[in-house]
């Protein structure tokens, strides 16, 4: 008898799914590392703990420029629709981290800016990134870590 089920396992073992994974992996390492660190402010600190900042938030960490961004360039960078981001941004302006400002090149739009909060938000950010990093660098050792970060580098532009 031939047997007519198709082979499903490929859909849980090709690089897009480990990549997917490894994200995930190192994006929950991230805010694990944020929710214990003490320049985070406490009430942060205790959502980043609580699963109450995500991932997703961390899209408005790694894509907000220095100096602001509109909502539509921040939407565009996290690959993401603009209603969607205009969700985490409000989020993240209710917890303080971010506010909108009038664009001072254009009276009709508004920019996304860090407060003070933020910034802080954004240095645990590089440490967290930093640590995890190491981490990574540690289980996998620093070959291997080395030839998948150019090779992802290179896949990416």
């Amino acid at each position: 008898m031939i047997n007519n089920t198709p082979d499903t396992g490929w859909r849980q073992a090709h690089l897009g799914h480990w990549l997917t994974q490894a994200l995930q992996r190192f994006d929950a390492r991230v805010l694990a590392l944020m929710a214990t660190n003490d320049r985070v402010p406490l009430a942060l600190s205790h959502l980043a703990a609580r699963g109450h900042l995500t991932a997703s938030h961390i899209h408005i960490t790694r894509h907000l420029a220095l100096d602001g961004s509109r909502l539509t360039e921040l939407a565009q960078r996290a690959s993401i629709s603009k209603q969607a981001m205009g969700k985490l941004v409000d989020q993240c302006e209710a917890w303080g981290l971010v506010q909108r400002q009038s664009d001072p090149h254009d009276a009709r739009a508004r920019r996304v800016v860090f407060t003070a909060t933020g910034r802080a938000w954004l240095q645990a950010f590089e440490e967290a990134v930093t640590q995890a990093e190491a981490e990574l660098r540690a289980a996998i050792g620093a070959e291997v870590a080395t030839v998948i970060a150019i090779g992802l580098e290179a896949y990416a532009a």
